[in-house]
């Protein structure tokens, strides 16, 4: 029998309120996760998970604790009720802890036009193993790979339910189909590694298994005899694979939490421009049929689209209630919450302004310079924006790709690499966020 979500966190607030909280807000979960391994043609892993895990946050006052459990029993809901209040009442005060108020609520909470669930019946588990046959068979099937290191079918499916004693109560459900492999070329020393897969809410969108297992197969063998670039300073191609990580870190920076700690490289840049002219990140969390989307954030709030950056320039930060109240401001609608953790900033979907440029345009552009496929560590001071992380790819030399490159350092600062972004026009646009290649110039590149 399918658990109501929707009375799990009724019990939860109305256990909170005989327990003695002011003010409470509960979250419940429950989710399917089916996932399998095949190697050497025959099946190596199978695992299913099923459950519930709850949580709940109640407030005395501005002092707030949450409690979470994977038992929705009656007296477990009861037990987690008296020891939130009670670790509330011994928490230190947070001025700017604190539901929402009703006025700010979401009136529309039917998710169904995101597109966020697959009502597909659930693939059997022999359907997923054929898929997970059928990449590793043809990663195996191209010249020069010795081994595929991993080929792997999956499917998820997750049902969530927020309400609070503000009034608000919303839920949706998601899932998500997956096909990934590993191949390596080589042997000994002389191995080299790399992947492909593909992640999409609704199976028939999903990637032929055959697709990605020659991509894999094919990147792992042109990964052979790497050699390490010259060190200098030269313009760095972050391939499409990777290239979201460098608008992560400008999302980290403008990260709420981050601005209200003092401990951000934009402090000070609201207003100002952070990437160049003509370059706009929005954020687009009504996006149908992407992993991100969602009507309303952890609070409660209603979300909306809304530039991040527009034109080059820096329009704000990313809010949840507490972090805007301590800034002065009002939230954006961009709290995340799980069960056992209070409400936090975080995105949605994004999407970065894409270039008219191919990413072979961009390649031919460089002239000599590198060509990141994937990328190692990070060492990211977030006061300075001072960047450095261990990368791997494509030394390419008048415009031209010679051969692969690893064991490389790529250094610079973000807020001078980020003003001289030019982006390609290859940005997958299924994906949550979408980011092309993007070139920086003037990188420098720790290697012989």
């Amino acid at each position: 029998m399918t658990v109501s979500l929707a009375d799990l966190t009724d019990r939860m607030l109305a256990a909170a309120r005989r327990a003695g909280a002011d003010a409470a807000d509960a979250v419940a979960v429950d989710g399917t996760a089916l996932s399998i391994d095949v190697r050497d043609g025959r099946l190596e892993q199978a695992e299913r998970s099923e459950g519930v895990d709850i949580g709940l946050r109640v407030l005395m006052g501005r002092r707030q604790a949450v409690v979470s459990s994977s038992d929705a029993r009656d007296a477990t809901i009861e037990t987690m009720a008296e020891r939130a209040v009670a670790m509330a009442r011994e928490a230190p005060e947070d001025p700017h802890a604190g539901l929402a108020d009703p006025a700010q609520l979401a009136r529309d909470t039917d998710s169904s036009r995101l597109e966020m669930y697959d009502p597909s019946p659930e693939p059997d588990p022999g359907a997923l193993e054929e898929d997970a046959r059928r990449v590793e068979a043809a990663a195996r099937g191209v010249e020069g790979v010795t081994q595929v290191q991993g080929a792997t079918a999956g499917y998820g499916h997750r049902r969530i339910h927020m309400a609070a004693s503000n009034g608000f109560s919303g839920g949706y459900e998601r899932s998500d189909r997956a096909i990934s492999c590993v191949a390596v070329s080589g042997s000994g020393t002389g191995m080299e590694r790399d992947w492909d897969g593909d992640s999409r809410i609704f199976q028939a969108d999903l990637k032929n298994p055959e697709e990605i297992g020659r991509l894999a197969g094919e990147r792992a063998v042109a990964r052979q005899k790497p050699r390490r670039p010259r060190t200098g300073k030269y313009p760095v191609l972050f391939d499409e694979r990777i290239s979201s990580s460098l608008i992560g870190h400008l999302l980290a920076a403008a990260n709420g939490a981050a601005i209200a700690r003092g401990s951000s490289w934009l402090l000070g840049r609201e207003g100002s421009q952070v990437l160049p002219s003509g370059l706009s990140l929005i954020e687009e969390p009504h996006r149908p049929r992407a992993s991100g989307s969602r009507l309303f954030d952890g609070e409660g709030l209603p979300t909306a689209e809304r530039a991040v950056v527009e034109d080059g320039v820096l329009t704000g930060w990313i809010l949840d209630l507490a972090t805007a109240r301590k800034l002065g401001l009002t939230s954006t609608g961009n709290a995340a919450r799980g069960t056992s953790a209070p409400p936090s900033p975080s995105v949605t979907n994004l999407r970065l302004t894409q270039g008219a440029a191919s990413r072979e345009d961009l390649i031919a552009q460089m002239g000599t310079g590198l060509l990141v496929t994937s990328m190692i560590g990070s060492t990211i001071n977030p006061n300075t924006g001072d960047y450095s992380r261990g990368a791997s790819g494509f030394w390419v030399e008048k415009g031209e790709i010679l051969h692969p490159v690893n064991e490389c350092t790529i250094a610079g600062n973000l807020r001078d690499m980020l003003m001289t972004l030019v982006p390609a026009n290859d940005a997958r646009t299924h994906l949550s966020r979408i980011v092309p290649s993007l070139l920086v110039d003037g990188l420098t590149l720790a290697g012989d």
